[in-house]
């Protein structure tokens, strides 16, 4: 397997992310954002979804692309650092035109991370000022672990984290994936091995070996509802917007190699496809087949990239894999 120059999900040329973070709250926003607009689609597969602007992203909608992506801690206030992003593009020219109006369109998906051991007292919602500085910051290269959308992120028994990978595939598309690892489960049985460990290319979270056996009785939880896996799989491949919710959903195998469990009543847990449209199909059944397995897989080793580059920080209500 080959993966990208930067081995992140901005080795598909023309995307950028960005971090932002609150120590002190333990919090924090990530941005996708591509320097023209790009085709996306939506998959949600857990219980307890928060989103915004998803709905227009359903193949049948009026708009068919937009202009940037945020993943965000929070819950519910998290979803406000879509308008800090969209105030900051309408200012640069950026949006869906109506009239004489630009409207950036920016969805975004939050999980939750208020009972990590920060300060949730604030007077004003943040998130609008974490999804501003997040776009600014956007670059082909950025952090993972505690960073952006992961710095509060837990799992049932380690921190959570942002992480990211890519490859590419021998039709020469390349896939990557970004996600904020925060579920009701967890990433390893043992805190020795991943789930994700198959996977692994070039010990880039490791090279711990595969799970000795495994585990027989009911997996690590939170048993709670303060969760949700949220995630990014993007590719240069000229996708429409139904292909993107198709190679999206294929992802969702790669949530489930390596967070166990996954997708339940309580994890929110959500993935957008994203194409930038740039290099065309050669074969359209087979290389959609290629870019669903390749998603999957790149999304199972950024999860377990984002637990393995977490670092402890004051206050953690939990250790990291890698203390």
């Amino acid at each position: 397997m080959q993966t990208g120059a930067r081995n992140l999900i901005t080795d598909v040329a023309g995307l950028r992310v960005g971090n932002a973070q609150d120590a002190v709250i333990k919090t924090g926003t990530t941005v996708l954002v591509g320097d023209t607009p790009f085709t996306c689609g939506v998959s949600v597969m857990g219980g307890a979804p928060g989103t915004r602007e998803t709905d227009l992203l359903a193949p049948d909608k009026t708009v068919q692309k937009i202009d940037a992506l945020t993943l965000s801690g929070g819950s519910a206030f998290g979803l406000d650092a879509s308008s800090g992003v969209a105030d900051a593009l309408r200012s640069a020219g950026r949006g869906f035109t109506v009239g004489d109006q630009n409207i950036p369109i920016v969805p975004g998906a939050i999980l939750f991370d208020l009972f990590n051991g920060g300060d949730k007292n604030w007077t004003e919602n943040p998130y609008k000022h974490l999804g501003a500085e997040a776009l600014a910051a956007a670059s082909e290269n950025f952090a993972m672990g505690s960073c952006g959308a992961g710095t509060g992120a837990t799992l049932a028994k380690h921190k959570g984290g942002l992480g990211s990978a890519s490859m590419v595939l021998p039709s020469g598309h390349t896939v990557g994936a970004l996600v904020a690892v925060n579920a009701l489960g967890d990433a390893s049985p043992d805190g020795q091995h991943f789930w994700a460990a198959p996977w692994e290319v070039s010990n880039e979270f490791g090279n711990l070996g595969l799970i000795p056996s495994v585990p027989t009785g009911l997996p690590n939880t939170k048993l709670s509802s303060h969760n949700t896996t949220i995630a990014i799989v993007a590719t240069d491949a000229d996708l429409t917007q139904a292909q993107c919710t198709r190679m999206a959903t294929a992802a969702h195998d790669g949530m489930a190699r390596a967070l166990v469990p996954s997708h339940t009543p309580m994890d929110g847990d959500l993935i957008f496809g994203v194409s930038t449209n740039a290099k065309p199909l050669e074969a359209e059944v087979a290389d959609t087949l290629w870019l669903g397995h390749a998603a999957a897989t790149c999304l199972a080793r950024a999860i377990a990239r984002g637990v393995w580059h977490a670092r402890p920080a004051e206050g953690d209500t939990v250790p990291c894999f890698r203390p």
